[in-house]
């Protein structure tokens, strides 16, 4: 499997929806306590951020923008961040 393809299923079927429940879940404690710590938004943050770029390199991959080499370059990081 090419690694533009890998990269794609990565973040698809692993890290965009590990994002989306995290920010569900700050969502919910926000609703339920009615507040949010500045540690909480910083985090919050952070996650929308990391959802956005993920959704960037999807966009980036599916118009043919990336090249096989930086594909290669992001997968093996976000694996080696994924296993930390």
């Amino acid at each position: 499997m090419k690694a533009k393809e890998q990269l794609k299923n990565l973040l698809s079927n692993e890290l965009m929806p590990d994002l989306e429940e995290a920010i569900d879940e700050i969502f919910q404690m926000v609703e339920k306590e009615k507040m949010i710590s500045l540690a909480d938004r910083e985090e919050l943050e952070e996650m929308q951020a990391m959802h956005a770029e993920c959704r960037e390199i999807l966009i980036e991959i599916e118009s043919g923008e990336m090249e096989e080499e930086e594909a290669q370059e992001l997968l093996d990081e976000l694996v080696e961040i994924k296993s930390e």
